[in-house]
């Protein structure tokens, strides 16, 4: 098998919508306009690819359908009422005006975006986006879609999953099986499935991004843990054996009620709509020469739970340390300057709250929030 170009990333985020070979087209590209061109593709969850697998993307009733979709849409003033996708918020920068008038090599318009007036152009869609491209990697945030193809959905997960950011995600197949290893490998906060990949309503849809999509802990807004996120929390009982065995229970009753299962509030009978929680690949246990040991074994017990891998580290280890980068860094004690800057150029959250005795709160530090909405009917006939 021809070797496949290894993803690279840049300090752009792109919000990729994936379509399978068992997709229904007409609802996948439905979904995919509305998701790219809604609000004039400025959303920061608004669709910037179409990863399409396999004959998807040689699919002439796929391009024709695509083509047909895009160049429908009502182009105006917002204050028509027949408009469907209205202007740019101001002239286009630097970024969207190559992404508006430039092609790269391989890559041509199925649908070529004109410009009608200063923030006005009408949509444009490119074709024969490659991996590791300028198109692949930057996200312009304005009326421009790309579609590239991938061989399998392993190769469009990777694809998906190629920058360092993290914040939306969709895919569209009929296959369930499709769906349980895409939802296994995909590297997103909110993902989607079999529908658009915006418009995340409070509570159905906790809206938070993953890797450098999110800051802190990571609580969703319109989340069960996000009000809770604002507050800093003090735990004033004595640090003793006592109290690390008080502080095991409540991780052990806290994993198996909340963190270690699946949440649907809302109970649609046509859309499921889950919070569930994602081990961090790594966290570090900081620390401080002022660290009590007790909360340090505590600290630690919760990460190891929770995480694939924990480290625990000294301020000299920290700073010196080069197997980075780590998803989270728990500070036990005083948290030093020179560590907090160590931390940001790692690219790690740094948590420096008081440590606590409740799992709750200190279980989620080492937890992944994902929302995960799902359609179940087509055309309204509930699956």
């Amino acid at each position: 098998m021809e070797a496949r170009p290894a993803p690279v990333c840049r300090d752009q985020r792109q919000e990729r919508l994936i379509i399978t070979p068992s997709a229904d087209l007409d609802l996948a590209v439905a979904d995919l306009v509305t998701s790219a061109f809604g609000h004039s593709g400025q959303k920061c969850s608004a669709a910037s690819l179409a990863i399409c697998v396999g004959d998807v993307y040689e699919s002439p009733r796929f391009r024709q359908k695509l083509t047909d979709a895009v160049t429908s849409l009502a182009v105006g003033s917002q204050h028509d009422l027949s408009t469907t996708m209205g202007p740019l918020i101001g002239p286009p920068p630097d970024k969207l005006m190559r992404a508006l008038t430039q092609l790269d090599d391989g890559e041509e318009w199925l649908v070529k975006p004109t410009r009608l007036d200063d923030g006005l152009w009408t949509p444009g869609v490119r074709i024969g986006v490659e991996p590791n491209s300028w198109f692949h990697l930057t996200e312009c945030f304005g009326p421009v879609l790309g579609v590239m193809r991938a061989d399998d959905l392993d190769h469009a997960i990777a694809l998906q999953n190629s920058t360092d950011y993290g914040l939306t995600g969709g895919i569209h197949t009929l296959e369930d099986d499709d769906v349980e290893r895409w939802l296994e490998g995909v590297e997103v906060g909110n993902a989607y499935v079999n529908r658009t990949i915006t418009g995340a309503i409070v509570q159905r849809q906790p809206f938070g991004g993953w890797k450098h999509s999110a800051i802190g802990p990571g609580a969703k807004a319109g989340g069960p843990n996000y009000v809770r996120s604002l507050r800093r929390w003090i735990d004033t009982a004595p640090r003793d054996e006592a109290w690390l065995d008080l502080a095991r229970g409540s991780d052990e009753r806290w994993w198996l009620d909340h963190y270690s299962i699946q949440h649907d509030p809302s109970a649609l009978y046509c859309e499921s709509n889950i919070l569930r929680y994602r081990p961090l690949p790594r966290a570090v246990i900081w620390v401080a020469s002022d660290a009590d040991p007790i909360e340090v074994q505590r600290c630690t017990l919760a990460a190891q739970r929770c995480c694939e891998q924990v480290l625990v580290l000294s301020e000299d280890e920290f700073v010196a340390n080069q197997v980075g980068p780590y998803d989270r860094v728990r500070v036990v004690g005083s948290a030093s300057g020179l560590v907090i800057s160590a931390a940001l150029a790692a690219g790690a959250q740094l948590i420096d709250t008081p440590v606590t005795g409740d799992g709750r709160i200190e279980l989620g530090y080492y937890l992944r929030e994902q929302a995960v909405s799902r359609t179940l009917h087509r055309f309204g006939n509930v699956a």
